[in-house]
């Protein structure tokens, strides 16, 4: 008893350790990963979702929630605000172009359809689509969606995609004993389901066999 109970006041500092250096850099990662597309988000929030579900404290898989939430909102909304400034700002108009590099114009022009039939609900899907946020959210600058609409479209959007990614991580966590193996196995599954629609979408176009011409850089 006594020596479960040394081990225990023991590992209490590790797991404090780890919510404090965690959670900002849950945040700090998510955040940029908005503000700049190729950084996989979705995988830290489902590796920290791992880490949280070992853990002793009832509320960590409500913090890791509740910040990679609120870090993608603010990311969404910083890139959309500097996308607008594209339109009319020489300073801003480099976000704007970053913006069009990540949208093809067949994607976009699909989101831009499914923007006019379905409205707020086309921006929930396009954050559990990968590859699917920047066209939707280049098609809401080309329809001239004021900022204050976009982000109340964008809430529901982050905590499904937050949600989402949640889940794979307890999944993973309870799948393995071990945190590193269920981090392991929910960035794997992350990346899998990442980087599947895109080599589909390429192993479909015209021309991608073998001895065709080279592409250019995936979005």
């Amino acid at each position: 008893m006594i020596e479960r109970f040394v081990s225990q006041l023991s590992a209490l500092p590790t797991e404090s350790t780890q919510q404090a250096v965690g959670y900002p850099s849950v945040f700090l990662l998510v955040m940029l990963g908005a503000l700049v597309p190729v950084v996989p988000t979705g995988a830290v929030v489902s590796s920290a979702a791992v880490v949280a579900f070992h853990q002793t404290h009832p509320l960590s898989m409500l913090f890791v929630f509740l910040v990679a939430s609120f870090a993608a909102f603010l990311g969404d909304v910083a890139l959309y605000w500097l996308g607008r400034r594209g339109f009319g700002s020489r300073n801003g108009s480099r976000w704007l172009a970053a913006l069009r590099r990540h949208a093809p114009p067949d994607r976009l022009e699909q989101a831009q359809l499914r923007l006019r039939e379905n409205g707020v609900t086309v921006l929930v899907l396009s954050r559990l689509v990968p590859a699917g946020r920047i066209p939707v959210m280049l098609a809401c600058l080309l329809g001239d969606w004021p900022l204050r609409r976009f982000a109340r479209g964008d809430v529901p959007a982050c905590l499904a995609w937050s949600a989402t990614y949640m889940l794979i991580g307890i999944l993973g966590g309870s799948l393995f004993p071990e945190p590193w193996e269920g981090v392991l196995a929910a960035v794997v599954l992350t990346v899998l389901l990442s980087t599947a629609p895109t080599i589909w979408r390429r192993l479909r176009r015209p021309g991608s066999g073998p001895g065709a011409g080279s592409e250019g850089q995936p979005t």
